[in-house]
């Protein structure tokens, strides 16, 4: 039978890498029964290049993919990037035997205007291409903003079609979010996506205080914002139906990812997302 391979994205342990160091981190995600990760927002030093290695020796983890920014997020701001640090970054990915690069937003300065949007992708085109030569896939990954319409058209399929090498890593989530089925839209994607964050969609508890009620827009900006980041199978996703289109469509690594925990330890957030992928039925995914 077919079947993909369920990791942790490690933005969410990125206090955990700061606090132990990545070696122990992975080490604790190795006990929690997990066997590939995606590395994100843990910087780079050749310390956590080389704990990250052992761990994945050690453990037997698969680093499955790794991000890298195209430009600076802002213009100026610091940290790596594909522009200026390519043959550190693709060095890195030799080192860690990831073939799998992920661009993880829009530069913030590009948001909502769709031209400098499309400047960006060519560039991201040409890089995927450049990289391509080394064996190395480019991925971006999506949020809610790629689905403003533009003429009709989803700027994520506008994107889609004015390229051919760029990947794409549905977060479904903020498909969801963005009023969309993750189901039928991951379909429609099929041989784009090695990549899938499985990420819930729960709507919180609305905690009602009495200056609360004494403050209408204090109410209303509660009750507005009540959607959460939730545990996989503790949200309103159907996530079996999720992860049968994601394998169908090509995905290979199907990633969890909480961009929030509200002060719970991640580690137990990720002992609640793998048991309940564990009783759908995908414990030899693990």
């Amino acid at each position: 039978m077919n079947k993909g391979k369920i990791g942790v994205q490690m933005m969410m342990l990125k206090g955990k890498v700061e606090e132990l160091g990545a070696y122990e981190t992975m080490k604790k995600l190795h006990e929690l029964g997990y066997g590939a990760v995606e590395v994100s927002q843990i910087p780079m030093t050749e310390e956590n290049v080389a704990e990250l290695k052992r761990a994945s020796k050690d453990f037997e983890i698969k680093i499955a993919a790794m991000s890298a920014p195209l430009e600076p997020m802002l213009p100026g701001a610091p940290g790596e990037t594909l522009t200026d640090d390519f043959d550190k970054i693709v060095n890195d990915c030799k080192t860690l035997d990831c073939n799998f690069l992920r661009i993880g937003m829009l530069p913030l300065n590009v948001m909502g205007d769709k031209e400098q949007i499309m400047a960006f992708i060519e560039r991201a085109e040409a890089m995927a291409d450049k990289l391509f030569e080394h064996g190395i896939e480019l991925y971006y990954h999506t949020h809610h903003i790629e689905f403003q319409k533009y003429d009709g058209e989803y700027l994520l399929d506008i994107i889609k079609n004015n390229t051919s090498k760029l990947g794409f890593e549905l977060d479904v989530h903020w498909i969801q979010r963005a009023g969309v089925n993750p189901v039928e839209f991951i379909k429609e994607y099929k041989g784009r996506i090695s990549l899938l964050h499985l990420k819930d969609y729960r709507i919180g508890k609305l905690d009602i205080k009495e200056e609360d009620l004494k403050d209408m827009g204090k109410f209303f900006g509660k009750f507005t914002n009540l959607i959460e980041f939730a545990e996989v199978g503790e949200g309103n996703l159907d996530m079996k139906a999720i992860i049968e289109a994601g394998l169908e469509s090509g995905a290979q690594y199907f990633l969890i990812e909480q961009d929030d925990t509200y002060g719970k330890d991640p580690f137990d957030c990720l002992e609640t997302s793998a048991d309940n992928l564990r009783k759908l039925g995908y414990a030899d995914w693990f």
